[in-house]
């Protein structure tokens, strides 16, 4: 399994939406509202990382998302 920690800039007022509809990402175990440089953290779970451009363009779909910053564990 491959951990993906994603770091989430989002519109103002959007802060909700976003982790809401991250959550609802297959792969995602939690999302987090967070203070800080970004707004919400998403964690998630791969089998390997062949899903991880599918998982942050998902999160770049959510209405509101400037931008994301992707850690993998190795």
């Amino acid at each position: 399994m491959v951990t993906v920690i994603i770091l989430i800039q989002v519109k103002p007022g959007a802060t909700e939406r976003v982790c809401a509809a991250a959550e609802k990402i297959e792969e995602v175990q939690k999302a987090y509202i967070v203070t800080g440089p970004y707004d919400v953290i998403a964690i998630a779970e791969l089998p390997s990382r062949a899903g991880f451009r599918r998982l942050v363009d998902s999160i770049h779909e959510a209405d509101g998302v400037i931008r994301t910053e992707s850690c993998l564990s190795i």
